[in-house]
């Protein structure tokens, strides 16, 4: 999911009280917004500046790479910088919106998604229907393939007018997966590491987006609403016609590599996002607001968890305990730590920034 949708969230987030702030000003990670974090040790703030999200590591566990206004654009551009905050570099065009990106195996490559190839600093925003309170835009994002620098950019799905993002590479460098808007739906696809061999892996008429490839590459886990009601059906028809999504309720799904053996692991209602998977192969980690229930207003809050998950449903576990947005959770390759997007600066409430911690199992 972009940053339009982490920025709504974030936002409705502070406007409903949900953002408890203590020791504003403060910066450092032992002040921060406290929270029994379940298997987390040495918490540690990696930016800073600006809002930044969707943070994953290099194959080795040496880098992150992520997105972020910072530097005052007015749209996310890709940067790369070492786990300790150090060294950030700017690796995107200076123009465009930027999301979703992705190390090769061996660091000497990416990827990311782009409108650089549009006119405009940044994309427009799509004009949305009065009645419509809260979207994020589905703008005709292309994937690219560029050296570790951002140099060198190739255009991986510019077949597609239409929305490409949401890229990760198999540990084996041969395959990606991605979500797109196109043949009228919104589905997951893979494609070889050029970009050849396009397989479309879901075929259920709603969103499935933010898939993410297992260890081995055998397991693809992501997320999904499927309509069922006409009205719903009547909405999403009216979202793809109209390049937008409404915020929906969300659920974690899991399939083989190949598309097959599909398989629901939550069912309740809530905004269940953002998988990745523990480099064991069994456990996913995920973002939710399913302890988060509004009984005043009969739905789901803005307060984000991460939570653990087996991959066939089983032993669901909460991880983190606060009042503010967590999401964008990724174990490094060794299992020994964990990066995550979170608004828990006092300094900047309105913000996301990226954090890092050690694993304890």
């Amino acid at each position: 999911m972009n940053y339009q949708h982490r920025k709504i969230i974030s936002q409705l987030s502070l406007a409903i009280g949900l953002s408890a702030w203590l020791n504003a000003g403060a910066s450092e990670a032992n002040e921060l917004q406290p929270s029994r974090d379940l298997h987390m040790s040495n918490l540690t703030q990696l930016t800073f500046e600006g809002d930044n999200g969707e943070a994953y590591f290099s194959f080795d566990g040496k880098q992150l790479i992520f997105q972020s206004n910072r530097g005052g654009y007015a749209c996310d551009k890709i940067w790369t910088m070492n786990i300790d905050g150090s060294n950030k570099k700017m690796v995107s065009p200076d123009r465009g919106a930027h999301t979703c990106s992705f190390f090769y195996p061996g660091g000497q490559e990416i990827l990311f998604a782009s409108t650089s190839h549009l006119d405009g600093a940044c994309p427009p925003k799509p004009e949305l229907p009065s009645h419509i309170r809260y979207a994020w835009p589905l703008y005709p994002y292309d994937i690219y393939r560029a050296r570790a620098d951002g140099s060198g950019m190739q255009a991986l799905t510019s077949d597609n007018p239409q929305y490409d993002a949401e890229p990760i590479m198999a540990a084996d460098g041969k395959s990606i997966v991605f979500g797109s808007q196109r043949d009228g739906d919104f589905d997951i696809y893979s494609m070889d590491a050029d970009g050849g061999n396009l397989k479309r892996l879901t075929d259920t008429v709603g969103y499935d987006g933010g898939p993410w490839f297992s260890h081995d590459g055998s397991k693809i886990a992501w997320r999904a609403w499927h309509p069922q009601t006409e009205a719903e059906k009547a909405q999403w028809r009216d979202n793809m016609e109209q390049d937008y999504i409404q915020s929906t309720p969300l659920d974690i799904w899991v399939m083989d590599a190949d598309g097959s053996n599909k398989q629901r692991l939550t069912n309740n209602g809530a905004t269940n996002w953002a998988p990745s998977w523990h480099p064991d192969g069994k456990r996913i980690v995920f973002s939710s607001n399913m302890d988060d229930w509004r009984e005043d207003y009969k739905t789901y809050g803005h307060n984000f968890e991460l939570y653990l998950i087996n991959s066939d449903g089983s032993g669901l576990k909460r991880l983190t305990y606060n009042k503010v947005f967590d999401s964008f959770p990724m174990f490094s390759a060794d299992g020994k730590k964990i990066a995550f997007g979170a608004n828990r600066n006092p300094a900047k409430p309105r913000a996301t920034d990226i954090f890092i911690a050690d694993w304890k199992e």
